[in-house]
Protein backbone atom coordinates (compact mmCIF):
# COMPACT_ATOMS: atom_id res chain seq x y z
CA UNK A 1 0.00 0.00 0.00
CA UNK A 2 1.44 3.07 -1.17
CA UNK A 3 1.58 6.05 1.53
CA UNK A 4 -1.12 8.71 1.69
CA UNK A 5 0.37 10.78 4.18
CA UNK A 6 1.41 13.81 1.47
CA UNK A 7 -2.00 13.53 -0.24
CA UNK A 8 -3.94 13.72 3.01
CA UNK A 9 -1.48 16.82 4.36
CA UNK A 10 -2.26 18.35 1.26
CA UNK A 11 -5.97 17.73 1.79
CA UNK A 12 -5.90 18.85 5.30
CA UNK A 13 -3.77 22.17 4.75
CA UNK A 14 -6.20 22.95 1.36
CA UNK A 15 -9.64 22.28 2.85
CA UNK A 16 -8.04 24.53 5.98
CA UNK A 17 -7.07 27.37 3.88
CA UNK A 18 -10.40 27.07 1.58
CA UNK A 19 -12.64 26.96 4.71
CA UNK A 20 -11.06 30.32 5.86
CA UNK A 21 -11.36 31.73 2.61
CA UNK A 22 -14.95 30.99 2.25
CA UNK A 23 -15.42 32.35 6.38
CA UNK A 24 -13.63 35.96 4.91
CA UNK A 25 -15.32 36.40 1.56
CA UNK A 26 -18.03 34.10 1.54
CA UNK A 27 -19.15 30.85 -0.70
CA UNK A 28 -19.75 32.57 -3.81
CA UNK A 29 -17.04 35.18 -3.60
CA UNK A 30 -14.72 34.40 -6.38
CA UNK A 31 -17.45 35.51 -8.31
CA UNK A 32 -17.01 38.78 -7.70
CA UNK A 33 -13.33 38.43 -9.16
CA UNK A 34 -14.19 36.28 -12.13
CA UNK A 35 -17.04 38.80 -13.02
CA UNK A 36 -14.51 41.68 -12.59
CA UNK A 37 -11.37 40.40 -14.15
CA UNK A 38 -10.79 38.79 -16.93
CA UNK A 39 -7.79 36.84 -15.36
CA UNK A 40 -10.49 36.24 -13.22
CA UNK A 41 -12.88 34.22 -15.41
CA UNK A 42 -10.13 32.70 -17.29
CA UNK A 43 -9.52 30.89 -13.97
CA UNK A 44 -12.55 29.82 -13.09
CA UNK A 45 -13.31 28.74 -16.57
CA UNK A 46 -10.14 26.69 -16.57
CA UNK A 47 -11.42 25.12 -13.29
CA UNK A 48 -14.79 24.39 -14.03
CA UNK A 49 -13.04 22.20 -17.29
CA UNK A 50 -10.09 20.59 -15.60
CA UNK A 51 -12.68 19.68 -12.50
CA UNK A 52 -15.31 18.03 -15.50
CA UNK A 53 -12.31 15.86 -17.22
CA UNK A 54 -11.08 14.97 -13.58
CA UNK A 55 -14.74 13.63 -12.67
CA UNK A 56 -14.81 11.92 -16.25
CA UNK A 57 -12.55 10.02 -14.94
CA UNK A 58 -13.24 9.78 -11.10
CA UNK A 59 -16.79 7.82 -11.37
CA UNK A 60 -15.49 4.54 -14.23
CA UNK A 61 -12.71 4.36 -12.06
CA UNK A 62 -14.55 4.57 -8.83
CA UNK A 63 -17.22 2.27 -10.37
CA UNK A 64 -14.45 -0.16 -11.11
CA UNK A 65 -13.58 -0.36 -7.60
CA UNK A 66 -16.97 -0.69 -6.55
CA UNK A 67 -17.76 2.39 -4.99
CA UNK A 68 -20.20 4.85 -5.54
CA UNK A 69 -19.47 7.89 -7.15
CA UNK A 70 -22.07 10.19 -6.71
CA UNK A 71 -20.82 11.63 -3.57
CA UNK A 72 -17.84 12.61 -4.84
CA UNK A 73 -19.20 13.97 -8.25
CA UNK A 74 -20.83 16.24 -6.02
CA UNK A 75 -18.79 16.97 -3.74
CA UNK A 76 -16.96 18.59 -6.69
CA UNK A 77 -19.42 20.55 -7.68
CA UNK A 78 -20.20 21.47 -4.20
CA UNK A 79 -16.78 21.87 -3.12
CA UNK A 80 -14.03 21.68 -5.85
CA UNK A 81 -10.95 19.79 -5.77
CA UNK A 82 -11.22 18.93 -2.21
CA UNK A 83 -13.91 15.63 -3.01
CA UNK A 84 -11.23 14.10 -5.89
CA UNK A 85 -8.55 14.75 -3.45
CA UNK A 86 -10.70 12.53 -0.68
CA UNK A 87 -11.48 10.09 -3.38
CA UNK A 88 -7.78 9.42 -3.98
CA UNK A 89 -7.42 8.64 -0.22
CA UNK A 90 -10.51 6.67 0.25
CA UNK A 91 -10.86 4.85 -3.34
CA UNK A 92 -10.49 0.60 -2.90
CA UNK A 93 -8.00 -0.94 -4.42
CA UNK A 94 -8.60 -2.74 -7.81
CA UNK A 95 -10.14 -6.74 -7.13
Amino acid sequence: MRNKLPLTLLLVAFFAYSTWVIAAQGYFGFLTLAWREPWGMQMFLDLIIALGLVTTQLVPDARRRGMNPWPFVLGTVALGSIAPLAYLLVRRPLR
